[in-house]
C-alpha cells in the first residue's frame, strides 16, 4: 500500500474515536490489525480504508458489546449484524431487569423487610390491561444535545424521561393511570378490590412495568405498596415486582382535562371500521370529515373522495387532521366494538372514548391543515 495512504497511529486514533491504547489492543486481539508494521522500529499504520471498521468497532463497544460478539457482527452481512445487535440489546435489557429486581430485593432485605403502604389491591389482570392500554401514549425518551455515549447507552433528558412513566393516582375510591407524551394524553380509571391506607400519587417507570405485566397479568389480585422511590407489586405465587418512581414532576394533566369544556360535536363509529379506513388511507395526515351522514376518512386535498362510516353524529359539522401515529393509536386501545368522539373544533385536543365504557379515555391533538 503506498505511504500516502498510510496513518500514524496518533493520527488514526484521532479519526477513529479509538485511544492509541485501544488500537494496540484491538490489533493484538486480530479485529483491527494494522496495515503496515515496520520491522525495524515495531511502529504501526493504519489505511484510510480501516477508518470505517473502526468506527464500527468503537461504536459497538460503546453498547457494551464483548469482543466475540464484534467479531460476529463486523463479519456478518447487513442482515445477520442486525439480528446479532437485536440479541445483544435484548440481553442487556433482560440483564438491567435482573439487577434491577435483585436490587430492590437487596434494599428490601437492608430495610428489615418491611411492607410498603398499601395502595390498593386490584384484579391482576384488570391492571395488566390497563397498563398496556395507557402506556402506549407515553414516550420514548431522547438524548439531550450535549449527551454522551458510554458503555451503559446516552444519557436522557429529565424532562423526557419522566413523559417515559406511568402516573398513577390512588385516592379512597379509585386508582387513575395516566400518560402522555404531550401529543396524547391517555387515561384510565380503575375500581379497587381494597382501597388503599392513604391517597397516594407518583410516576412509575413505564419500562419496569412493562417486564412486570405477563406476571401481573397471572395473579388473581396485586397488592401495590408504596415504599421510598419505588412501588411493590406483590403477587401470591410469584415473585414480587419492584417498579421505580421518577422523581421529575409531572406535566399537570388535570389542568388540561379540565379545561377542555364541553364538546362541540359528537360521533360515535364502529372501531373495527374506523382502524380498517385509517388503514386503507394512503397517506400519514388522513382528515375526519363528521356530518350528519357520517364520519368520512378522506385525504386533506380530495373533498369528494374517501371511505364514509355509518356513525351517529351530533352538534357541528366538522373537518379536522391527525397524524396517523397518533389517531391510529389513540382508536386501537379502545375498549370494546364502538368509539365515541368528543370534538371542540379543528385545533383542539379530540377526546376519544369506548362508547360502552367511559374508563378509558384518550386525548388526541389534530394537526393543523398547513402543517
Amino acid at each position: 500500500m503506498p505511504n500516502s495512504e498510510l496513518m500514524a497511529i496518533g493520527a488514526f486514533a484521532q479519526r477513529s474515536g479509538l485511544t492509541s491504547s485501544a488500537l494496540r489492543f484491538y490489533a493484538d486481539s486480530g479485529l483491527l490489525p494494522p496495515a503496515d508494521v515496520d520491522p525495524a522500529t515495531g511502529y504501526r499504520s493504519y489505511g484510510v480504508h480501516q477508518l470505517e471498521r473502526a468506527v464500527t468497532l468503537r461504536r459497538l463497544r460503546e453498547i457494551a458489546m464483548p469482543l466475540a460478539g464484534v467479531a460476529a457482527v463486523l463479519g456478518a452481512g447487513a442482515e445477520e449484524a442486525a439480528r446479532l445487535l437485536d440479541e445483544h440489546v435484548a440481553r442487556i435489557e433482560g440483564d438491567a431487569a435482573v439487577a434491577r429486581r435483585r436490587a430492590a430485593a437487596i434494599k428490601s432485605a437492608l430495610g428489615g423487610d418491611a411492607p410498603g403502604s398499601l395502595i390498593a389491591v386490584l384484579k391482576g389482570p384488570v391492571l395488566a390491561e390497563a397498563v398496556e392500554q395507557v402506556l402506549t401514549a407515553t414516550a420514548t425518551p431522547t438524548p439531550t444535545a450535549t449527551a454522551t455515549a458510554t458503555a451503559t447507552g446516552p444519557t436522557h433528558d429529565p424532562a423526557s424521561a419522566v413523559l417515559a412513566g406511568l402516573h398513577i393516582e390512588a385516592s379512597d375510591e379509585a386508582v387513575a393511570l395516566t400518560a402522555t407524551d404531550r401529543y396524547r394524553l391517555s387515561t384510565r380509571t380503575l375500581v379497587p378490590v381494597r382501597t388503599g391506607e392513604r391517597t397516594w400519587a407518583g410516576t412509575v417507570d413505564g419500562a419496569d412495568l412493562r417486564n412486570a405485566v405477563a406476571d401481573v397479568r397471572r395473579s388473581a389480585l396485586v397488592r401495590v405498596e408504596a415504599v421510598p422511590h419505588g412501588i411493590w407489586l406483590r403477587m401470591s405465587g410469584r415473585e414480587d415486582r419492584h417498579c421505580r418512581v421518577l422523581p421529575e414532576e409531572y406535566p399537570d394533566h388535570r389542568s388540561l382535562l379540565a379545561s377542555l369544556g364541553e364538546a362541540t360535536t359528537r360521533a360515535t363509529v364502529a372501531k373495527g371500521a374506523l382502524l380498517r379506513a385509517l388503514e386503507e388511507h394512503p397517506g400519514d395526515r388522513p382528515v375526519l370529515r363528521l356530518t350528519d351522514r357520517g364520519v368520512r376518512v378522506q385525504a386533506p386535498d380530495d373533498e369528494l373522495s374517501g371511505i364514509l362510516l355509518p356513525a351517529a353524529v351530533t352538534g357541528e359539522d366538522l373537518r379536522i387532521r391527525f397524524e396517523m401515529t397518533t389517531l391510529y393509536a389513540a382508536v386501537s386501545t379502545a375498549i370494546g366494538p364502538d368509539v365515541m368522539l368528543d370534538l371542540r373544533g379543528p385545533l383542539q385536543p379530540v377526546a376519544i372514548r369506548s362508547a360502552d365504557r367511559g374508563d378509558l379515555t384518550t386525548l388526541t391533538m389534530p394537526v393543523t391543515f398547513d402543517h
